[in-house]
């Protein structure tokens, strides 16, 4: 898309929560196995619609988390917000399923316990809260998949972080910065300690930092 929105800038995007995480997660180094099947964890009903994911994994192979992407992108009336880098993705659309095997963390280092999640699109609050704190306001939610119990749906954005803010246990959404791609494909570190999976969700290509924190 011609507004681009370069993941270096993303990395330092401070939004929503709050630093609590561990930094050691960070300091590690990481790979992306493509090519993986919906975990039997998922229900039919969003597996069905998933593409095949990664698995997300630390230098020695232990797995710190499983993605998958629907197979088809969300899509809707085209926004004429220039921060918007997504601009027709519905807010609140399925975008995949997030699987954590042990304790996992958002872009802002608030805790992701074990278990499945959906992944919804959102948008960061157009707020004076929120003035200057993201080049982009594209962002995806994690919500307890048993908390979703329908992957056609299509929330409000204060319906989405509210079901974000119930597997988060705060005041705030557990958020992965996402924003539109350049279409090449991979898993990359990007500055200090952030890791972008580079992947397509249908046709359009997406940047999504899967490991890293913002720094304050």
């Amino acid at each position: 898309m011609s507004m681009r929105k370069p993941v270096s800038r993303l990395c330092a995007a401070p939004v929503f929560v709050a630093l609590t995480f561990a930094p050691a997660l960070f300091a590690q180094q990481y790979k992306s196995t493509p090519g993986l099947a919906p975990s039997s964890e998922i229900p039919a009903a969003f597996s069905s619609k998933l593409a095949p994911g990664f698995q997300i994994a630390d230098a020695s192979g232990k797995p710190y988390c499983e993605i998958w992407f629907v197979k088809t992108a969300p899509s809707g009336p085209k926004t004429n917000d220039d921060a918007v880098t997504l601009q027709t993705f519905p807010v609140g659309s399925l975008l995949g399923v997030v699987r954590f095997d042990g304790n996992g963390s958002d872009r802002r280092g608030q805790q992701v316990k074990p278990g499945v999640y959906s992944l919804r699109y959102g948008w960061m609050p157009n707020t004076g809260t929120h003035v200057g704190a993201a080049p982009q306001r594209d962002f995806g939610l994690l919500v307890r998949i048993a908390d979703d119990k329908d992957p056609s749906a299509t929330y409000t954005l204060d319906q989405t972080i509210n079901l974000s803010r119930q597997a988060s246990g705060t005041g705030h959404p557990l958020v992965f910065s996402l924003a539109s791609g350049t279409g090449s494909e991979g898993f990359t570190k990007e500055n200090d300690h952030d890791w972008t999976l580079h992947t397509k969700i249908g046709d359009q290509a997406v940047d999504m930092i899967v490991i890293g924190k913002v720094e304050a």
